[in-house]
C-alpha cells in the first residue's frame, strides 16, 4: 500500500515553484503538492495535515532564517527542507542548526531534489554530499537566539520581522489589522523576551538572521 504525502512548496519565484511542484507531483508517489508564495500564505496552508515544507529562505514576510525558525517553533512536527540559491557552507550549517531536515541548493538537478525529498519523507536528513566544514563558533549564539525567538507568539514573531524591515508601529498595525496600542504591547513583550531595552537593539539582534546572498539575486 503506497503512502500519501502533503507537501508545501514555499517559494516566491513562480517559475521555480511551478517546476518543483510539477516534478514532485510526477516523481513522488502519492504526493499532493500545495504552493505558497509568501509567509502568510504558508501559515494558512499549515492548517492542513502537512508532511513536508520546502522553504525558500528569502520569501516575503520572512527575514533570512526567521521563516525556518518560525516553522520549527510553531509546527515542530513538520520537517522543513530549505531550498535556496545560496550554497555557502556556513549558511547550510546554520540552517541545519536552526532545525532544517535538509538543505537543497537550487542548482541541484531535479533528480537530486526529488531524491533528497524522498530521504527526508522517510525520516532522514539531506545536505549536499560535497558540503565542506564551516566555522561553528557562533553556534552558541545561534542557539540562544533561536531559544529567545521560540518564546515569541506567532503575532509577536510577525511584528519582530516587520520591525527589522523598518516599519513604524502604525504601519505594522495597518498591515496586521490591529490597533497601534496592540502593536506597542507586542513590541514591549518582544523586547522583554529578547532581553533588550530598545527597538534598535531588537533589530540588531534579529539582524543575525539575515543572510548575505548575492548569488541568490542572480538565481531569483
Amino acid at each position: 500500500m503506497s503512502s500519501s504525502y502533503t507537501i508545501i512548496v514555499a517559494d516566491d519565484h513562480p517559475l521555480f515553484r511551478a517546476a518543483l511542484t510539477q516534478a514532485i507531483g510526477a516523481q513522488v508517489e502519492g504526493a499532493d503538492v500545495l504552493e505558497a508564495e509568501h509567509l502568510k500564505c504558508l501559515e494558512q496552508q499549515m492548517t492542513n495535515d502537512i508532511d513536508l515544507v520546502l522553504l525558500d529562505l528569502h520569501m516575503p514576510g520572512a527575514n533570512g532564517f526567521s521563516g525556518l525558525i518560525y516553522l520549527r517553533t510553531h509546527f515542530p512536527s513538520v520537517p522543513v527542507v530549505v531550498v535556496s540559491g545560496n550554497e555557502q557552507a556556513r549558511v547550510i550549517h546554520r540552517a541545519m542548526h536552526f532545525g532544517a531536515a535538509g538543505f537543497i541548493p537550487k542548482s541541484s538537478s531535479m533528480g537530486d531534489i526529488v531524491s533528497a525529498i524522498q530521504i527526508v519523507l522517510n525520516g532522514g536528513q539531506w545536505v549536499p554530499p560535497n558540503l565542506s566544514a564551516a566555522d561553528q563558533e557562533m553556534d552558541s549564539e545561534d542557539s540562544k537566539l533561536a531559544a529567545q525567538l521560540s518564546s515569541l507568539t506567532p503575532q509577536q514573531f510577525k511584528v519582530m520581522v516587520m520591525l527589522t524591515e523598518g516599519l513604524l508601529n502604525k504601519q505594522i498595525a495597518y498591515e496586521l489589522s490591529v490597533s497601534e496600542a496592540t502593536i506597542k504591547a507586542h513590541v514591549t513583550a518582544i523586547l522583554r523576551k529578547l532581553g533588550v531595552y530598545s527597538r534598535t537593539q531588537a533589530v540588531i539582534m534579529a539582524g543575525r538572521l539575515r543572510i548575505e546572498h548575492p548569488q541568490d539575486e542572480a538565481v531569483k
